[in-house]
């Protein structure tokens, strides 16, 4: 089975910049990643640039890593444009601190925004309103934070958050691409 197809989780990918030098959290550039996959319908190829560059080299170091990096981008694409609505960010787990999930809440959420801000005001101006909030909201979730006591009460705020990034970078995608996905059941298909 191919590399490209397999499930990539926030580990996986940390462990992935680690071989390639690089400490930084995979949280920025998956947010990054989903912005652009919205926005500008991101290549596999100027995806893997991106991905050299923020990490600091000319290429992946070999085929299976440039695999697991594509990997990546296709359960995104897969994700943002699939009727099912399962999307998630590529954020630390269960298994971070508090602390550490709400740092990578954040550093995805500047990513994602980067993007947005790149595009300029032409594209805000044919958005929902519930779409600019959204987005505007994203905004108090860039410059939350993120040292959080463990607690319940922290830990189901944060989830609210993730919840909010999550379904604001799916409403970004449909507006985007219109019909993509389909989730409304557009016709009666039902045979006696």
């Amino acid at each position: 089975m191919s590399l490209i197809n397999e499930r990539q989780d926030f580990s996986t990918i940390a462990d992935l910049f680690l071989l390639h030098g690089s400490m930084q959290s995979p949280a920025f550039l998956d947010g990054r990643l989903c912005a652009g996959l919205a926005m500008h319908d991101l290549t596999a190829e100027i995806w893997l640039e991106e991905v050299c560059l923020a990490l600091g080299v000319e290429q992946p170091r070999d085929e299976s890593s440039a695999e697991r990096f594509l990997g990546w981008r296709r359960q995104a694409l897969d994700a943002l444009s699939g009727s099912e609505l399962g999307f998630e960010p590529l954020l630390p787990d269960d298994l971070f601190s508090l602390t550490e999930r709400a740092q990578g809440l954040r550093e995805w959420t500047l990513g994602f925004l980067e993007v947005v801000r790149d595009a300029g005001d032409a594209p805000r101006e044919a958005w929902s309103p519930a779409l600019r909030e959204a987005l505007d909201d994203l905004e108090g979730v860039a410059a939350m934070e993120v040292e959080l006591e463990e607690s319940a009460e922290n830990e189901g705020d944060l989830f609210a958050l993730a919840e909010h990034v999550r379904m604001a970078a799916m409403l970004l995608y449909t507006e985007q691409h219109p019909g993509r996905p389909q989730v409304e059941d557009v016709g009666n298909d039902t045979r006696h």
